[in-house]
């Protein structure tokens, strides 16, 4: 049996984002107007060309520590074992090397997720000769961006929702790699949006 793996497309990638409008700005007291959700969706609109127009391979959006098993009795990479990739779609590499190194559940440190991407880079580098650093960097900032606005978002709904309130603590974890990633210049206008427009998390309600 074949199976086809659907494309991340434009409309996957603002269901995911409004997820922070609908879930995370009302954890903060805040309801959106249609005029701030039109100019979000507009500005991520355009940020999502990059990605959208990227060479598309597997994605499996669960790419990080969780995920990951090692596995001593295989060789090379075969050693990383993979679980949660149900979920997996056909959209840009770029996406799965965030989910990694900002890690939802982990402290990455920026230092950190730096050096590591720089390697991702140079490797990819020296292997393709079609692939060019500062684009694969943008869409770096522009997906990790848009991978933090969905998990605040989600991780409010789990909360208010599903009685989950353990993932409240992970919350500024995921702020802090949203504005690394808003500080990208690409990015300068989605920025000012959520300065204007986004407070960083509150403490769990007790």
């Amino acid at each position: 049996m074949i199976h086809s793996l659907p494309p991340y497309d434009l409309d996957a990638y603002l269901i995911e984002l409004d997820l922070l409008l609908d879930w995370y700005l009302p954890r903060l007291g805040v309801t959106a107007s249609d005029q701030v959700r039109a100019d979000y969706t507009a500005l991520w609109t355009d940020a999502l060309q990059g990605p959208l127009d990227a060479t598309p391979t597997w994605v499996l959006r669960d790419f990080h520590s969780p995920n990951l098993i090692w596995l001593q009795e295989r060789l090379d990479v075969a050693r990383v074992g993979l679980l949660d990739f149900q979920d997996a779609m056909m959209g840009p590499a770029a996406y799965d090397v965030a989910s990694l190194l900002q890690d939802a559940r982990v402290d990455v440190p920026e230092l950190l997720e730096v050096s590591l991407l720089g390697q991702y880079v140079t490797r990819r580098s020296e292997t393709d000769a079609n692939f060019e650093p500062a684009d694969f960097i943008r869409l770096y900032a522009t997906l990790a961006a848009q991978r933090a606005s969905k998990i605040l978002g989600i991780f409010a709904r789990l909360d208010r929702r599903d009685g989950k309130p353990q993932y409240i603590r992970h919350m500024p974890r995921v702020w802090g790699y949203l504005q690394r990633s808003l500080a990208h210049p690409s990015l300068a206008a989605l920025q000012d949006w959520y300065s204007l427009n986004v407070q960083p998390p509150t403490p769990p309600q007790t």
